[in-house]
């Protein structure tokens, strides 16, 4: 370089204290606590009322595939979250969520059994016929297309 010494020094004009810049700094600390808190909060919440949500329009739609049992069940434990969601404990919010999860398991089942019953008769029935007429009906209509 040059064999000139460069010094850069900063200065708080503010006024702060030391005093005053640790007890900021002891403040953010204890609010970083409580933010922390409060947003595991929110996300135990959100995902919480996301599966109740979720839970309650699959019931509705394919709750008639459930026994009695297992709708109750499922209602039981829909209740049960939305009633840890409303008392904000992060904790209870996960604990009712997660057994909402376990629950709602049964109606999971229950859509797939349906949807493979579905499947299976589709599959023996003449629609396997029906799609080949498609595909061939499709690739007929651009020919067509494309010559006029």
């Amino acid at each position: 370089g040059t064999g000139k010494e460069q010094q850069i020094r900063i200065q708080a004009s503010g006024g702060l204290s030391d005093a005053d810049i640790e007890q900021m700094v002891k403040d953010a600390e204890s609010h970083a606590e409580e933010d922390k808190k409060r947003r595991e909060s929110v996300e135990a919440k959100n995902q919480a009322e996301s599966m109740v949500h979720a839970t309650e329009k699959q019931l509705a739609e394919h709750g008639d595939k459930l026994s009695d049992a297992d709708k109750n069940t499922i209602e039981l434990a829909v209740a049960d979250t939305k009633e840890a969601i409303e008392s904000g404990d992060p904790e209870a919010i996960n604990e009712k969520a997660a057994a909402l999860t376990q629950a709602a398991m049964k109606l999971g089942e229950a859509i797939y059994a349906a949807s493979q019953e579905d499947t299976d008769h589709e599959v023996s029935g003449e629609s396997g016929d029906d799609v080949v007429d498609a595909d061939f009906e499709e690739v007929k209509d651009d020919d067509e297309k494309k010559s006029a």
